[in-house]
């Protein structure tokens, strides 16, 4: 018989697919001990969105984590985290001297090995990450990247486009130790797995490792593993209750019972796994699980979606009270990858998509072009596997005002750590390669959020389960259901209140579910103000888009000219700058740094 290997993706890739990666350490290093004992000495334990996380929403170092992380699980576990290719642990692509620093720093705190990929599968992306990766010590685990097409699609995403990535990667020279196949998504129908871990088998011969990963999503997790493994794969990635199945790995036990009877066995201690299983509950017993999370959905086949950034985009939707318009959003997805050139949807790929979605939900179609989407389908961060739409090229190229790209994505980055170093000068901080590395790769263009933590700033946003807001009780689903299908209607529902509040002279309307106290939703302000006719009317900027006040660069009686940005909204890991339509003075501010903000809101007025 043969042992099929595995890794324990719960507490990164569980993390990230039930929380949008939000928990912190202290919480779960009780399940690392649990797990060691329990004989499970190969871990995911950081990388992917619990980087970027960890510093934006549990006020914690994600360097600080890994260090604890490996401590709690000993000297000789394997720790694994999850790269990006150029964008490392970042969305957007990393210069090279970034990309360097990245792999030296997993090393020094204490990981092992990195997965790395490429959303793309443009092997220009993996050589010289992958050759970073192996300079510093750690096993490269090249990646090739598969999800199912939106239906009516062709062209990439088959066995015979995986096999060709294949030979790119062994014809590249690129230095890795083992090679993976991952279906973030969770899409790929087994058949297809078969055949693409079968085509690989037989070009690499038996003494290459082959591994695959995949996601529960779409409710055929555990049929992708078996026909992997039938076709000659050597690992599979599982994760541990609660953090397994719907939006998770597949459920380590269940793939145990899976290959009851067969040639292929886990070699685990299914009690002691049920020990560690039932300290992992424990450990997380006060975190909120989003109910989509937890279940599987068909839909997801149509509009490939993977886990992590499944409820790390549904999250965001609750903290910006926006989450009514997940179901079309996600429909909206489909079209996306369909003209976007089928670029994998997993990070940052997958957030491009929704974020484009979102664009072309909450401001009309193609109406605007996300910075990340754009770059996408101009070439910025390299080949798509397919062209992209001609026509959503062209307005790409309109609206952001640059050309189409086809050459080496690195070779158009600046430096990074010369940057990184300079701010770290200005403001005060010490200069060493972690905080080198947490300001260059949390830099946006609308501010730094490595920068906010440094000084300080550490916002926590980590959802936890109070007796009010109990995800369990009747009153919590049905809200919940609500503000899927309408977030400002409240009639006959006695879960909701709806007041009229006054501020500064503008009156709103506001649902306030009453079990929680927590705002539900927001209108528009009334028209009802007027403008004293002895004056001109002061000029309204309103968002455009629901979202969070990231950044207020202008103040009350500031002189602006037409086209300088005056505030910078965030979401869906998107900043939106609102530009100035004039010359004039800002009249008044109407919003604070951090508030929560709706499509049409006034932000500021202006006296023209």
């Amino acid at each position: 018989m043969k042992k099929i290997s595995f890794m324990d993706t719960s507490l990164r890739d569980g993390f990230q697919s039930v929380f949008g990666a939000r928990a912190l350490t202290d919480d779960f290093l009780p399940a690392v001990e649990a797990a060691v004992e329990a004989g499970i000495h190969h871990l995911e334990a950081g990388g992917g969105a619990r980087f970027q996380s960890l510093f934006m929403y549990c006020g914690e170092s994600a360097f600080s984590m890994m260090d604890r992380f490996r401590k709690a699980a000993g000297p000789d576990a394997h720790l694994q985290t999850l790269a990006r290719g150029i964008n490392v642990v970042a969305l957007s692509a990393q210069p090279r001297d970034m990309i360097d620093l990245h792999a030296r720093m997993f090393k020094k705190h204490g990981m092992t090995h990195i997965r790395n990929f490429d959303a793309l599968n443009d092997v220009r992306n993996l050589v010289f990450s992958g050759q970073c990766i192996k300079n510093a010590g750690l096993h490269h685990q090249v990646v090739i990247t598969m999800m199912a097409l939106p239906p009516g699609c062709s062209g990439a995403h088959d066995p015979e486009f995986y096999l060709k990535t294949l030979k790119d990667i062994l014809d590249s020279g690129v230095p890795y130790d083992s090679i993976c196949f991952k279906d973030a998504s969770g899409t790929s129908n087994p058949k297809k797995v078969y055949d693409t871990v079968k085509a690989a088998r037989k070009l690499l011969g038996d003494k290459e490792t082959i591994w695959m990963h995949t996601h529960e999503t779409a409710g055929i997790g555990v049929v992708q593993y078996k026909a992997a493994v039938e076709a000659g794969c050597d690992g599979v990635c599982l994760a541990r209750s609660p953090l397994s199945g719907g939006t998770c790995q597949p459920d380590m036990i269940s793939m145990w019972h899976a290959l009851k009877g067969t040639d292929y066995y886990l070699d685990i201690d299914v009690n002691k796994v049920l020990e560690a299983n039932h300290v992992q509950e424990e450990c997380l017993k006060d975190y909120f699980f989003p109910p989509e999370a937890q279940k599987i959905s068909s839909e997801v086949i149509l509009s490939p979606m993977p886990g992590g950034a499944l409820t790390a985009n549904t999250m965001m939707m609750r903290d910006t009270g926006t989450l009514y318009l997940y179901p079309k959003v996600i429909k909206a997805m489909s079209e996306c990858i369909a003209r976007g050139g089928f670029g994998t949807s997993v990070t940052p790929v997958s957030q491009f998509y929704f974020q484009q979605a979102y664009a072309n939900v909450t401001q009309g179609p193609w109406e605007k072009i996300t910075d990340g989407y754009g770059k996408m389908v101009l070439g910025y961060f390299g080949r798509t596997p397919v062209p992209p739409d001609p026509d959503i090229v062209r307005i790409a190229e309109k609206q952001m005002g640059m050309p189409v790209f086809d050459g080496d994505p690195l070779d158009v980055l600046e430096p990074g750590i010369p940057k990184a170093r300079k701010i770290l000068e200005d403001e005060g901080l010490p200069v060493t390669e972690e905080n080198l590395f947490i300001v260059g790769a949390l830099t946006t263009a609308g501010g730094n959020k490595g920068l906010d933590f440094l000084k300080g700033v550490r916002p926590i946003n980590v959802r936890k389960l109070t007796p009010e807001n109990d995800s369990s009780s009747f009153q919590k689903r049905k809200l919940e259901r609500k503000l899927l299908s309408d977030p400002l209607s409240n009639e006959g529902d006695m879960t909701m209140s709806k007041y009229k509040v006054t501020v500064d002279g503008k009156s709103y309307d506001v649902i306030v579910e009453n079990e929680t106290g927590e705002v539900a939703g927001i209108s528009l302000p009334s028209a009802e103000q007027v403008s004293s006719p002895a004056e001109k009317p002061a000029l309204e900027i309103k968002a455009q888009l629901p979202g969070n006040v990231y950044e207020i660069l202008f103040a009350a009686g500031d002189q602006i000219s037409e086209g300088e940005t005056l505030i910078v909204l965030e979401a869906m890991k998107m900043e939106t700058p609102v530009i100035s339509p004039c010359n004039g003075i800002i009249k008044s501010i109407e919003v604070a740094k951090g508030q929560i903000v709706q499509s049409g809101q006034v932000l500021l007025t202006v006296n023209e």
